[in-house]
């Protein structure tokens, strides 16, 4: 009986293959540049500029994430007497009012969201700019983990309309939105984009073993 591990089957890039980004159709690749024959859309084998456009995006969604936090995002006046609440102050606020579950959700979207994306992006970036071949299969699943979560980065916003809802319908108080709620949209925008841009495929585009043992001997 043989025991031996099946080889692993080739990929497109072996099998001269890539999927058009519009439709999807599996396109041979010999003669590039080269359009899908379906949709007459451009193919790439890998998105163009990936590595560069996402730490382009992911530093611009960084600066702006200094400021969403530090400036008020928004202004609550109540019987003639106002106050700016930035994003800790507003969970610190819901929570010693007894909504935990606003506060909660305010600190996962603003804070817990934001940061992880930051750090799994740099991760990603690190080692697809090394080609490293550690945890490929774990990182591959951080990333998706990333887009995942991206979809609930607007909640925050969400839900200072809630409460500007809700105070709009007591006749003597009042809410207005203040600059850092524009900041933390920027921060949502830019960490879409740098998600977007990040080409996943990268992560498993390692050398050749040759070459990764001549890198090593260099080293």
């Amino acid at each position: 009986m043989n025991d031996l591990p099946a080889p692993p089957a080739p990929g497109a890039h072996e099998l001269n293959l890539c999927l058009c980004h519009s439709c999807g159709l599996a396109c041979d690749m010999t003669d590039e540049p080269q359009t899908c024959p379906r949709c007459d859309a451009v193919l790439h084998r890998r998105k163009p500029d990936a590595i560069s456009r996402t730490w382009a995006y992911m530093l611009a969604a960084l600066v702006f994430y200094i400021p969403a936090n530090l400036l008020p995002v928004m202004n609550t006046r109540m019987l003639g007497e106002g106050a700016d609440s930035t994003i800790i102050s507003g969970v610190i606020e819901f929570w010693q009012s007894g909504a935990w579950d606003i506060a909660l959700i305010i600190f996962i979207a603003s804070i817990a969201v934001p940061g992880i994306k930051f750090v799994v992006l740099t991760l990603l970036l690190v080692t697809v700019q090394r080609r490293s071949t550690w945890a490929q299969l774990q990182r591959a699943k951080l990333y998706r983990l990333v887009e995942v979560i991206g979809y609930w980065s607007m909640l925050d916003v969400l839900v200072v309309a809630m409460v500007a809802s809700l105070v709009k319908f007591q006749a003597l108080s009042d809410i207005e939105p203040r600059p850092g709620i524009l900041f933390f949209g920027l921060v949502v925008l830019f960490t879409m984009l740098s998600a977007m841009s990040f080409d996943p495929r990268l992560i498993w585009d390692t050398p050749p073993p040759e070459e990764a043992r001549n890198e090593v001997a260099s080293h």
